[in-house]
């Protein structure tokens, strides 16, 4: 039905003519303001659907953004961490290096006390037999006193012969002889005693001071082992939460990168996915490279196979992998780009940190796309869908021929 007609609805014939005058010029003067009020109708829906498209982008760079300050986030947190981790770990080395080193130091004190001990026996088995050769010594000194005015004539006078004079003066300087030795031996036994007894004494308190230290680190040990459990638990609490937000805006970006599609349907499509070989279709995703550098069942993975399946070349940009990069990837190896969709370039959406990357299958009359694609869904899976006209003039294609 035509606007003229509704309007013929809306004001019926009259019978006479001054009336219908009348009517004719009211009629005019709606159609008029009918026109205006549609132009401006048609305005205003143009700079919504531009604003609308235009949040669709700007929305979904921004949950983007949040997704990568909240990974970011969470690799600090990660990295401190493992950092107390190293540091709790570090401590534990310390404090059983310095049981180590306590328990050779008992070990060498135990050692010496066993020597003091053993030194202790000696002294008193050599304490005996010089108290035993004192009362030989004193016999001896004795007789030799009373024989102290004797003459040597008169000794060899009295004793009954020569040898008898000879064995009692052998007989006193054995006896002195002895009592010398033994008495040397006492007084080297105790200088013994004493240098074992002082190293023993110097090794008690190093030893009790290596056990202060132990005790020391020990209860610092417990101290930042609580604070670091804490510390790491709180990241830990921190990282999930984090975790939870990254899922909750991705699913807010996922909703907003819908609007590329402008709510139509996103289908499974060519079950060959396209034609993407099967070695990097059938792994997981990003387990393996490329022919170009680029991680399996991503956007740009995809478009480069595409490129090289329909052109039988694709330029090898050192893994530059981005879909955001391309376009300036492209110019730089002398590769147009430009604004108008073509059947078999690569489109361009730069949104988000990465942008999107899709082969353009047709160009349909109303300017919208049918176009295949990879990770649409960042779950890297095939998939194909219509992009409205309004989206696709948003769009960078890249012509590869």
């Amino acid at each position: 039905m035509t606007a003229y007609a509704k309007i013929k609805e809306v004001f019926p014939k009259y019978k006479n003519k001054t009336k219908m005058k009348n009517s004719a010029k009211k009629d005019k003067r709606y159609i008029f303001l009918l026109s205006k009020e549609g132009i401006l109708s048609l305005l205003v829906i143009a700079v919504m659907s531009f604003f609308t498209a235009g949040f669709s982008l700007v929305s979904a760079d921004k949950y983007q953004q949040q997704i990568n300050a909240l990974s970011q986030d969470n690799s600090n947190k990660q990295a401190k961490n493992n950092q107390l981790g190293v540091q709790a770990s570090n401590l534990s080395d310390a404090i059983s290096k310095l049981q180590s080193q306590i328990d050779a130091k008992q070990a060498i004190i135990y050692k010496h006390q066993q020597e003091v001990e053993k030194l202790k026996k000696e002294i008193a088995a050599a304490q005996k037999e010089l108290d035993k050769q004192r009362k030989i010594l004193g016999a001896d000194i004795k007789a030799m006193y009373l024989e102290g005015d004797i003459s040597t004539l008169e000794m060899l006078a009295t004793s009954k012969n020569l040898s008898d004079y000879f064995d009692k003066q052998q007989y006193r300087r054995s006896v002195q002889e002895k009592v010398k030795n033994t008495l040397d031996r006492i007084t080297q036994l105790k200088l013994d005693l004493n240098t074992k007894k002082k190293k023993t004494e110097e090794l008690i308190a190093e030893q009790q001071q290596l056990k202060n230290q132990l005790v020391s680190q020990r209860s610092e040990k417990d101290h930042l082992l609580s604070l670091n459990q804490n510390q790491r638990a709180a990241l830990d609490k921190s990282i999930r939460a984090n975790n939870a937000k990254i899922a909750q805006l991705r699913a807010a970006q996922a909703l907003a990168n819908r609007q590329l599609s402008a709510g139509g349907a996103v289908v499974a499509g060519d079950p060959g996915h396209g034609g993407y070989p099967s070695v990097w279709a059938n792994a997981p995703q990003d387990s393996r490279l490329d022919n170009w550098g680029m991680y399996n069942r991503e956007c740009v993975s995809y478009t480069a196979w595409k490129v090289y399946q329909t052109f039988g070349f694709m330029p090898y940009w050192g893994g530059r992998g981005n879909a955001n990069e391309w376009p300036g990837d492209a110019r730089s190896a002398g590769i147009p780009t430009g604004s108008t969709p073509r059947v078999h370039s690569v489109a361009i959406w730069n949104v988000g940190y990465f942008g999107h990357a899709m082969w353009v299958e047709a160009v349909n009359g109303d300017g919208s796309l049918w176009v295949s694609q990879y990770n649409y869904d960042y779950h890297g899976h095939y998939s194909e869908m219509r992009v409205s006209a309004s989206m696709a003039a948003n769009l960078t294609y890249i012509y590869f021929r």
